[in-house]
């Protein structure tokens, strides 16, 4: 038997880039990738590398597992 993994990782960047007032836009800049990229990460449908994770809380002044946590999710398969 396989064992099939869905995990991955949320995050809550929407909701501090709101609290921040910002648009997608300026906190693409700030963190220097694309305002698609931040978009798609908002959706959870793109899991940023380490490093822009680390930008990213760093720029809000937070701790990486305050913004971003790991959903571990697996099941056999078969």
């Amino acid at each position: 038997m396989k064992k099939k993994f869905e995990d991955h990782i949320q995050n809550k960047v929407y909701e501090y880039r709101v609290l921040k007032r910002m648009t997608q836009q300026d906190l693409a800049n700030a963190v220097g990738v694309s305002k698609q990229t931040i978009f798609v990460m908002e959706k959870n449908n793109y899991s940023p590398s380490l490093i822009l994770a680390f930008r990213i809380a760093d720029f809000f002044e937070a701790d990486v597992d305050e913004i971003f946590s790991y959903v571990r999710k697996d099941e056999d398969d078969g």
